[in-house]
Order: structure tokens, then sequence, then C-alpha cells
């Protein structure tokens, strides 16, 4: 109001400030919503100008959904999140982030870049007491892949989510929701799907990655997330794990990105006006790879309760289960040898225990 009406310090009578404020005072719930929702539909772009990424899907009931299909790793792909959500001002942001990874919204880059590259017991120990042995050492061995392409390109992972969210919180009414599975799901599912000598064989793989990679690569695989196209060369031979990586995760994100371009209810002043509803605009942050699958799986009537389920252990789960417990046991108990026996070393090669043993071999032999 001030900005609408300005009053020069001359001017103004000496209780200016309380007219203002009680001029402030009488703006009405209702036109205070009123004010918001017209400032979010003039700046929603009847035609976007969108980037190359976006691909545009409509439902049955009029809503809109944008999905941005972003490489991981690309300072471009972050710019793409912003002009989009930007251009069409949504109702809802959805990102392929689950509750296990949402502390990377709220992180710095350089605390996320500093810790994608300590890679240590604590963190193994963790993510095994979270996920059990079979499903930690999968989500280490992933976030090992991660770390190798923090390390190659000096950049922090998830960066366009994170524009995402501070985007989002300038969009009037905009909510913002996680569409991704959670990981121990997709942990527990892809390592019910591989045969013991496949998991050996992919542990192996991931273990011993070290391609250099540019930042040239990152954008050229704007047509496919580079994370995941590393994934699929690896994972390749075994299409059941590429099902439950990528596939299900096609399913489970399209789901999401349905249920939050259900019409919505318009914000109302008072419980005593009456609820109005309309179609929703969102926008989806996804990685490129996912996105011919969205496209692929948006018209059908999809079922999320089965690709939610984990199957229970199998035989070579519980074998390769007790070949790493043994082997992990195996070292500590060699590694507890080894510092016994240099203990009892250096307790032997001590003067006084010299003299000891001196004095004992003196009694035997005068007995």
């Amino acid at each position: 109001q001030a900005a609408a009406d300005p009053m020069s310090s001359s001017d103004a009578p000496e209780d200016g400030p309380k007219e203002t404020s009680s001029v402030s005072q009488n703006i009405s719930d209702a036109d205070a919503f009123k004010i918001l929702l017209e400032m979010k539909m003039k700046k929603r772009q009847k035609k976007p100008n969108l980037p190359s990424t976006v691909t545009e899907l409509d439902t049955e009931d009029g809503s809109k959904v944008y999905v941005v299909g972003t490489a991981h790793f690309s300072d471009s792909s972050k710019k793409d999140v912003v002009k989009t959500i930007q251009e069409v001002q949504p109702d809802v942001v959805v990102v392929e982030l689950c509750q296990y990874r949402v502390s990377m919204l709220k992180m710095d880059e350089k605390t996320l870049l500093k810790e994608a590259k300590e890679i240590n017991l604590e963190k193994l120990q963790q993510a095994i007491k979270q996920n059990g042995v079979m499903s930690g050492l999968m989500q280490m061995l992933l976030l090992k892949v991660s770390a190798h392409i923090t390390e190659q390109l000096g950049m922090a992972p998830g960066g366009e989510f994170r524009e995402a969210f501070k985007e989002a919180s300038k969009v009037p009414f905009c909510k913002f929701h996680l569409g991704d599975r959670p990981i121990p799901v997709t942990f527990k599912r892809a390592i019910a799907a591989l045969s013991f000598w496949q998991k050996v064989k992919l542990a192996w793989g991931l273990c011993f990655l070290s391609d250099p990679i540019s930042k040239d690569d990152v954008e050229k695989c704007k047509q496919k997330d580079l994370l995941e196209q590393m994934m699929a060369e690896m994972i390749g031979e075994f299409p059941d794990l590429h099902r439950t990586i990528v596939s299900e995760r096609d399913i489970y994100l399209t789901y999401m990105l349905k249920q939050a371009a259900k019409q919505i209810e318009l914000p109302r002043a008072s419980e005593t006006e009456p609820r109005k509803y309309t179609p929703a605009v969102v926008v989806g942050v996804v990685g490129m790879g996912h996105v011919p699958g969205i496209e692929k799986n948006w018209n059908s009537d999809l079922n999320i309760q089965e690709i939610m389920s984990v199957p229970p252990p199998s035989a070579s789960s519980k074998i390769f289960k007790f070949v790493i417990k043994a082997t992990i046991f195996g070292l500590m108990g060699y590694g507890c040898y080894r510092i016994g026996q240099r203990t009892v070393q250096f307790i032997l090669s001590m003067p006084a225990a010299q003299s000891y043993l001196q004095k004992l071999t003196e009694i035997r032999s005068s007995h």
C-alpha cells in the first residue's frame, strides 16, 4: 500500500504510521488470498516458453503436468527447472526423491560435496543397520558410483532438486511432493532379483569403477541421465535388476505425478466459503532416463502395491549374506590374532619380562 500511494516524509502527519497500520489491518483474509492468487495467475504463462527438456502431459480432468528431464550433475538442468517453475507457476512440484534422501534439499553444495566423497565404515554400518546387510552394501556401492562422478566433476548431486525446492517456496500455494519409491524397497527388490554370482559380479564392477568423466560427457547425457546410464551399462546383462531399479520406478513416479495432478481445491479465506476446485498445474523433476517410461505409463491404470512389496530372501541371498558375515568376522578375528601376537612379542622383548623368564629357567634347571 505504501508503494501504491507514496507520501513524502514532510507531507506525512505525525500519526501516519498508525493510520498505515490500521489500513493494513482492514485487509480481509479473503482479499489477501485473492491478491496472492491473482499474482500467481498473472505470472502463469498461457503459452509458457519451456526448455527442450520439458515433456508436457495432460490428464482427463484438464490438469497439466510438465516433466523436466534432468541430468543429476548438470548446471543447465538446474536452469531448466528454475525456468519451468517460473513460467508455469505450478500448484505442485514433484521431485525424484524419497524420504530417505530428503536431507539433501537443505544441505549446501559444499557440505554435500564433502559428504559424497567421504564413504567410510560409519556410513556402511548405518546403511546396513537401516536396510540390512545386502541392501546396505548395495546402497554403499551405488553411493561409490555417485561419489566417483562427484570427485571427477567437483559437483554435488541433486542440484536440480534443491533449485526446485527453492523455486517452489516462492510460488503462492505451491505444494512440494517427494515422488520416488523408498530406497530400502528398491534395493531389497533389486537384491532379490539377482543370483549369487550376479551379486558378486555386480559388486566387483561397482568396486572397481574408475573411468574418467568430463562435464561434456554429462551434457551429452541429457538424453539419458549419466548416473543411470553408467548403471545401465554395468547391469545390462541383468534385465531383472534393470526392471527393479529403472522400470518399476518409472511406474512409481508416474503414479505419484498423476496423484499430484488431481483437481485441487482453491484456497479459502474461511470455512463458510464454498469449496471450489480447478485443474492442477504440476511440475515434475526427474532424471532424463525416466521420462520415456513415464510417457509410456501415463495412460495406463497403475497399481503400485506389487512393486512396493519386498520378497523374502532367496537361498543365494542367504548364502551371500553368510559369506559376507563370515568374511567380516574372519578379518576381525585375524586382526585380533595379529594384534595379540604383536602384543605378546612386545611384552616378551621388555627387560623386565626377559629377567623374569631367566629366573624361571634357573628355577627349573635347579630342580
